[in-house]
């Protein structure tokens, strides 16, 4: 028996992450590389594999029959690594890798770490703020907090809120506004990367019909700050802009708001042992969040 692997580690790891996302750009995304060295990763195996591993098809690269047959044993061994590596950490340690979206960061949870850590001050959260899913089972990866209905795969979901949606803005855009049909004669910041609806909203305040135009961004962050900066009217969950209106940064110009399908969830990898750093901080969510009014 040799300690020398065939196919490198690292290869072996871009095969599965590759296999199960299928295509380079996720995989690189998930393991925080480039999309090249998940392409040489593949290279290397299938020269030492003596075979094609992928077919390169038009819906993205699918594993062979001969892949297929071993992705069941890299998946175990993987994750058997995964909780080797968790076990190596003390159940009270320190850091606490927290991923979730830029919003989520910017506008909810930095402007709270302060009360969490009064509690806790052994804990340091570390924030990975990104709008791409990264992997949870990463040994880097603690937890994280995702909007959506909660039906990822591989990951245990616990729900945090379902915040009300309704539209924000500026104070002084706000004075133009006495009608949802205003809306038509204002600049609405488009969000193209959010999953918040105009449609649902504009039906809900009786104008389903109404024409909307104005700046487009591809960041939700941004768009935020773009509403702050008095550049138009932004569709936003009232649990992120709370802080803002508080400030009086933003103000809600009209009462009607919706009930979304999606929502805020904690999440970790499925079947992972939770540290008590990790179980605290989930904790710690579940109460802010029913504080301040999610449903």
């Amino acid at each position: 028996m040799t300690d020398v692997l065939a196919i490198p580690l690292n290869a072996l790891r871009a095969l599965e992450m590759t296999a199960r996302l299928g295509g380079l750009a996720p995989a690189a995304d998930a393991l925080g590389v480039t999309v090249g060295a998940i392409s040489q990763h593949i290279k290397r195996a299938e020269e030492r594999a003596g075979m094609r591993l992928f077919d390169r098809t038009a819906n993205g690269l699918r594993p062979t029959p001969q892949l297929e047959l071993i992705l069941p044993l890299l998946r175990t061994g993987f994750s058997s690594i995964a909780e080797a590596s968790a076990r190596l950490v003390a159940d009270e340690g320190r850091v606490l890798n927290v991923t979730l979206g830029h919003v989520s960061a910017s506008r909810w949870l930095v402007w709270r770490l302060a009360q969490f850590y009064a509690l806790h001050p052994d804990i340091e959260v570390r924030l990975l703020p990104t709008d791409a899913l990264v992997d949870l089972s990463r040994p880097d990866i603690d937890c994280g907090i995702r909007f959506g209905r909660g039906d990822w795969r591989d990951v245990e979901a616990m729900s945090l809120a379902r915040g009300e949606v309704y539209p924000v803005c500026a104070p002084a855009l706000s004075e133009r506004l006495k009608t949802p049909a205003d809306l038509a004669r204002v600049p609405v910041i488009r969000d193209q990367m959010t999953m918040l609806s105009w449609t649902e909203w504009l039906e809900a305040a009786g104008v389903p019909d109404l024409e909307l135009s104005g700046p487009v961004y591809t960041d939700p962050a941004l768009s935020f700050d773009a509403a702050v900066s008095g550049q138009g009217v932004l569709l936003a969950v009232g649990i992120m802009s709370e802080h803002a209106e508080r400030l009086g940064q933003l103000v809600r110009p009209f009462p009607q708001g919706v009930l979304p399908a999606n929502g805020y969830w904690f999440v970790t990898a499925r079947g992972r042992d939770l540290p008590s750093r990790t179980r605290k901080f989930r904790d710690w969510l579940v109460g802010e969040m029913a504080r301040e009014g999610g449903q």
